[in-house]
């Protein structure tokens, strides 16, 4: 059967508009394929993670460490081929130690004068060298606290014994369930009349490392000492209370807040071809806390941002959007730099087509959150079959990321990158989060898979 002119130019367009997805896939599979081969034999993120944390180590915002970092970062773009980099100021909070936590139960019927393994919270004001010497009660929830009240707390040290629940399979969900008693706890107990809070440290892990953290008092409500136990000294501690209903305690601690320090977010960006004046942004925060060399939070995650913008352009990507790179300064104890970026961003105009943090550790690769409309949500999960080669198997609604958190009122569509997280906690606000603590290989796999979403939706759009 012979088929007209007419009928052979409708079914060769069928045919050709059929293939184009299959074109399409076929290009984003080799520019997948091209993106983890070069992540993974031309990475630069080990390197630059060793740099940033043996040369520089911890760098709590407001500190000469942080203002070191900030310079570390501008330099470190600045090598690369990126089209601008640029210091973005920002008033940060500046929170000092001060000198040694000591925490010690006075002479208990079992153990004794007992040293407790402990850390002052962030932001919180210290005993000064006098200390502090008070009863201790025990709480397991706020619940309790409230019964007890003003009568049962007034005068006292309140012993926050509350665990992160090891039957969560995802442990950022424990430690939200757990947070709340070291971010607010203090002030819970000091607007009862406590005189000092001792919280226990958030990690499914017993041990003798203590993890700090922000701690943050209401309006009004009278700053008193806190600090962070260990899980296995909250143990013995929560045992002696059970045989000594007046325990005392000792507790020593010396930080206070400072006036507010003129601070930077780093940002290096490469123009996009089309749409120059929308943007994709990729960061995490350049802070840490103060105890350690701040690797897995979020050294990791700052290194993994600029080295997916370097490999695309290596590669020699040319993108149709402008893609950024951000630093973000002072998420772990105010969260400054992402609401100035995102401030500045609503005051110049700046359409955000994207927004995504890593803030999870440098652990193995296994997906993305999608915080936005279910349109996005499914545009995303249609790239599965394109992830599915690099075991890239969760694709879920969820929780973007603190630094980008603040864009989410201008209608950015915000992504976590999601890496197995269970050994996450083990370093979290910890000494133990050293360079030596990131698996190279892992932290690798991880920027390739960043910079595979930046692609695709810098390609096909949300």
């Amino acid at each position: 059967m012979k088929l007209s002119l007419f009928k052979k130019l409708l079914l060769g367009s069928f045919f050709l508009y059929a293939a184009q997805p299959l074109m399409a896939q076929t290009k984003d599979e080799a520019m997948l394929k091209d993106i983890y081969k070069y992540s993974l034999t031309k990475g630069e993120s080990y390197e630059m993670l060793r740099d940033l944390t043996k040369n520089i180590g911890a760098r709590l915002s407001g500190s000469p460490q942080a203002a070191a970092a900030v310079e570390w970062g501008r330099q470190l773009m600045e090598t690369y081929n990126f089209d601008t980099v640029w210091l973005q100021p920002v008033m940060v909070p500046r929170w000092v130690r001060g000198g040694e936590d000591i925490a010690r139960v006075l002479n208990s019927s079992t153990h004794g004068t007992q040293e407790l393994t402990v850390t002052a919270l962030g932001n919180t004001t210290g005993t000064g060298p006098d200390g502090l010497k008070a009863e201790v009660i025990e709480v397991k929830h706020f619940e309790e606290l409230e019964a007890l009240g003003e009568k049962g707390v007034k005068g006292k040290i309140v012993f926050f014994n509350y665990p992160m629940k090891s039957e969560y399979l995802q442990t950022f969900q424990a430690y939200g369930d757990a947070a709340k008693y070291r971010t607010s706890g203090p002030s819970e107990a000091a607007q009862l009349g406590a005189v000092g809070a001792v919280v226990r440290s958030l990690t499914t892990s017993l041990d003798d490392v203590p993890h700090t953290g922000t701690t943050r008092f209401g309006l009004n409500v009278p700053q008193i000492p806190a600090i962070a136990v260990s899980t296995q000294d909250a143990e013995m501690l929560s045992e002696m209370l059970q045989k000594d209903k007046n325990l005392k305690m000792y507790m020593e601690t010396h930080g206070k807040m400072l006036d507010d320090v003129l601070s930077y977010n780093v940002i290096g960006e490469i123009r996009g071809s089309e749409k120059p004046d929308e943007y994709i942004v990729v960061g995490g925060h350049l802070d840490s806390w103060d105890l350690a060399e701040g690797a897995h939070d979020d050294g990791t995650g700052i290194v993994q941002s600029v080295d997916a913008l370097r490999i695309l352009d290596a590669l020699g990507y040319q993108p149709r959007h402008t893609l950024r790179a951000v630093m973000f300064m002072n998420e772990e104890n105010g969260l400054a730099g992402g609401r100035e970026y995102a401030e500045q961003a609503e005051e110049k105009g700046e359409k955000h087509v994207a927004a995504l943090e890593s803030d999870s550790g440098g652990f193995t690769p296994i997906g993305f959150s999608v915080d936005s409309g279910e349109g996005t949500l499914a545009k995303v999960q249609s790239w599965k079959p394109l992830f599915e080669p690099y075991q890239l198997h969760e694709i879920k609604a969820g929780y973007g990321g603190a630094d980008i958190s603040p864009l989410k009122n201008q209608g950015t569509p915000l992504f976590a990158f999601r890496p197995d997280s269970q050994r996450y906690f083990d370093y979290h606000h910890t000494p133990n989060d050293v360079f030596e603590n990131v698996n190279k290989r892992e932290l690798e796999l991880g920027t390739a898979a960043m910079a595979s979403l930046l692609y695709l939706i810098d390609q096909h759009g949300l």
